[in-house]
């Protein structure tokens, strides 16, 4: 959400690692032992690896009991926005697809959300983030654990493990909460692929920070392919009652082996091209199956890069520019089926590989202190033909999540400090599946409190 430009390479490859804070507690002096070693955990902290002499162990774990020194990070992030659209509410809910996306004429809390993280010992860190939203057109309150994960800090070779419940890293957008985002929402393409609320499941993760002169990191994934977030994949029938994939009916399918999960790699590397700007580039890669049919899968690939330039001499991290854009392309195989609701006129489906693919290229300027104006336009297409229930008929372009639309996204935003900030932000649309453009303006403001861990790079 905020600039963090001095962050460690270990601490930008998560989408959210900790800083310890050190709250409250009485060492008894007559155990120094138990201090070293809480001492070489905060210096791991701030390495994201504890430094170890060559041919010296690390040191014990430091036992939880009473009056000990403990190290945590707590905080509430607060999103909220008022606005207006053209559009009618109902069909509001299927431009502004994300699930923390504004989407109501009049006030919408996006998300408050509640973060937990600390140091468990020198050998790991954990964090759990619960968000809370209220929807839109019920007015109920939804409650949902966003992310809850370990990772460690002293495996050999620049390894390290995270396993847990998190978001799939997954391109520049997907792994980043969505308070951390420049934008109000997110783009349509991983709206698309990726569902409302962004792909993540439980799971664990490899990752290799390869010694190389400039950051470079190789990271493998597996999470569980079916849930509400896992939209592509197995995902549930809840998903499909909701937004199904093509059209397609939902048939449950039994994890037989790890070739039923989703599997995920990913490669990335910065390097400063100056003194004063920088970039990184990435590319990714996910393949699972998918809730069609036995032997249907979906493969989703996407490149990604970000390039920033500040200046040596600036005033709170002012000015800044910064240019992002991913890419990000979705086969999704649907089985044969037949549509029996009507059971007099049965429709076959033939099997075939639907394609959806799109991206996303957003700019914003730093003019002036706690100053901000950028520009986004997002794009998506396919191919395949999606199938409509009602009426029977094969048509990708009455289908909201899957003909071609365009969207443009100018907005300015206000930093009072690095805890606030307000963000203005109109969003024109157009898209084969509605009839007219539509016309949204959000007004967003966000508070944070207490101390949040830092977002990757």
């Amino acid at each position: 959400m905020f600039a963090t430009d001095s962050v460690s390479p270990w601490l930008r490859k998560g989408s959210c690692l900790c800083i310890a804070q050190l709250l409250f507690a009485q060492e008894p002096p007559q155990q120094p032992s138990r201090q070293q070693a809480l001492e070489r955990a905060l210096q791991g902290l701030g390495d994201a690896k504890p430094s170890q002499p060559q041919g010296q162990s690390l040191p014990p774990m430091v036992n939880s009991t009473p009056g000990q020194l403990r190290l945590i990070d707590l905080s509430l992030d607060i999103v909220t926005a008022v606005g207006s659209s053209s559009a009618r509410e109902a069909v509001l809910q299927d431009v502004q697809g994300g699930g923390h996306d504004p989407k109501k004429r009049g006030f919408t809390l996006e998300q408050a959300e509640l973060s937990l993280g600390g140091a468990v010992d020198p050998y790991f860190n954990a964090e759990a983030h619960v968000v809370m939203h209220i929807d839109a057109l019920s007015g109920e309150t939804v409650t949902e654990l966003e992310e809850a994960f370990l990772t460690s800090q002293a495996l050999p070779a620049d390894l390290q493990l995270k396993a847990g419940m998190f978001f799939s890293e997954f391109g520049r957008i997907n792994p980043v909460h969505p308070h951390a985002w420049d934008w109000q929402d997110q783009p349509i393409i991983n709206t698309r692929v990726f569902g409302g609320d962004g792909m993540r499941g439980p799971g664990a993760r490899l990752s290799w920070l390869v010694p190389t002169a400039n950051y470079t990191e190789l990271m493998v994934t597996v999470q569980n392919a079916n849930g509400e977030q896992m939209q592509s994949f197995l995902a549930s029938e809840a998903v499909y009652a909701d937004r199904p994939v093509g059209g397609r009916a939902f048939d449950q399918r039994d994890v037989r082996s790890f070739g039923d999960m989703m599997w995920l790699a990913r490669a990335s590397s910065s390097f400063d091209l100056s003194d004063s700007s920088s970039t990184a580039l990435g590319t990714s890669i996910a393949f699972g199956p998918n809730a069609t049919g036995d032997g249907a899968n979906t493969v989703i690939y996407g490149a990604d890069f970000v390039y920033k330039w500040r200046p040596p001499s600036t005033e709170r991290g002012w000015p800044f520019f910064r240019l992002q854009g991913e890419v990000i392309a979705r086969n999704f195989e649907a089985a044969a089926q037949v549509d029996s609701s009507v059971p007099l006129a049965p429709v076959n489906l033939p099997g075939t590989t639907l394609h959806d693919y799109g991206g996303y290229l957003q700019a914003l300027y730093g003019f002036s202190l706690g100053w901000d104006a950028g520009l986004r336009g997002d794009w998506v297409n396919g191919s395949g033909q999606s199938y409509d229930r009602g009426t029977q008929t094969f048509s990708r372009g009455g289908d909201m999540f899957r003909a071609e639309r365009f969207r443009l996204s100018p907005m300015i935003e206000y930093h009072p400090s690095e805890f606030s900030r307000f963000r203005l932000q109109y969003n024109y649309d157009n898209t084969d599946a509605l009839g007219d453009p539509v016309h949204s303006v959000w007004l967003g403001f966000e508070v944070l409190i207490g101390k949040h861990p830092p977002h990757k790079y």
